[in-house]
């Protein structure tokens, strides 16, 4: 903290303890003019209610004088007025570490037991999964929900069926969660032009059997031979490269025509950022689990 805001939060505390004090003082020393009666003058319901004048009860005053001493005694062994450290030498960061290596230590035995199971037996595991899906949650929920179904506008894949793009045994979903991934689909509408982009687009559809037009999708036939090279010849894509299959049902980026056009004419470029900065191996181990229990049909 510079000296300049070190001085200014000293004046603030001190401003308002001292005020604060004052009107304490001044509150049970103050004259307040009384009638004969020892009432104000100040009358309601026609002179049925009338205004009294009383001391301050001394618990009251007891009470406020401790809170007082409190804070007096509080700035001097903690942090809080100014940049002075506290006699204590108390500091939350300091408190967090401690707070982080007892809770490493406690669940660090819990994980190394998980660890040294299969993702896919631990799947069947109801305690495992349910810190799997909580670390799911935390983690990857933001791209593709806290269900893991995904989200078409980001691209984000849906993680429950059984379609990976880069394959979904549990060293793939593994190495995806580490490493992360990068999956361009190049623009294509330039070379094929705005009818071109149109009857590919129809026959994408036709290869996994979605509505589309017979005669458009025949004429495009000739030039899916752009996306063979990623996609294969029949579409069924290739996971060392993360072009997915286009003769499922499941799409990335929405399976309508507008969707498909637009995948072809613009490209998409989706990237599955790394977590292995972030998550431990045991972290992603249990997210495997989970969602290797979603995937196959045995989730919670």
């Amino acid at each position: 903290m510079s000296a300049f805001w070190s001085a200014w939060v000293m004046f603030l505390v001190t401003l308002n303890l001292g005020i604060t004090f004052f009107l304490f003082i001044w509150g049970q020393r103050v004259k307040i003019p009384v009638q004969p009666d020892g009432s104000t003058g100040h009358v309601w319901a026609h002179g049925v209610l009338r205004e009294s004048v009383r001391r301050l009860p001394r618990w009251w005053v007891l009470m406020s004088a401790s809170l007082f001493a409190a804070a007096f005694i509080y700035l001097v062994l903690f942090p809080g007025f100014g940049s002075h450290k506290g006699l204590l030498g108390w500091t939350s960061h300091a408190e967090l570490a401690r707070d982080v290596v007892a809770n490493e230590s406690t669940a660090g035995a819990i994980l190394a037991r998980y660890a040294a199971i299969p993702a896919g037996e631990l799947a069947a595991d109801p305690a495992a999964t349910r810190i799997g899906k909580r670390l799911f949650i935390d983690n990857c929920s933001a791209c593709h929900a806290p269900d893991a179904r995904g989200n078409k506008r980001l691209g984000a894949p849906d993680l429950t069926d059984a379609h990976w793009r880069y394959g979904g045994d549990d060293d793939a979903v593994k190495t995806s969660i580490l490493e992360g991934r990068s999956g361009l689909m190049p623009p294509l509408g330039a070379g094929l032009e705005e009818q071109g982009v149109l009857n590919l687009a129809h026959y994408v559809l036709s290869l996994s059997g979605a509505p589309h037009d017979a005669a458009m999708a025949a004429a495009g036939a000739p030039q899916f031979a752009l996306c063979a090279a990623c996609h294969g010849p029949n579409g069924k894509g290739n996971v060392q490269l993360g072009a997915p299959d286009l003769t499922d049902a499941t799409w990335q980026y929405g399976g309508t025509l507008d969707a498909v056009v637009l995948s072809i004419m613009y490209g998409r470029h989706g990237v599955m950022p790394a977590w292995k900065d972030r998550l431990r191996e045991t972290d992603v181990h249990l997210i495997t689990a989970w969602l290797h229990s979603q995937s196959h049909g045995d989730g919670n």
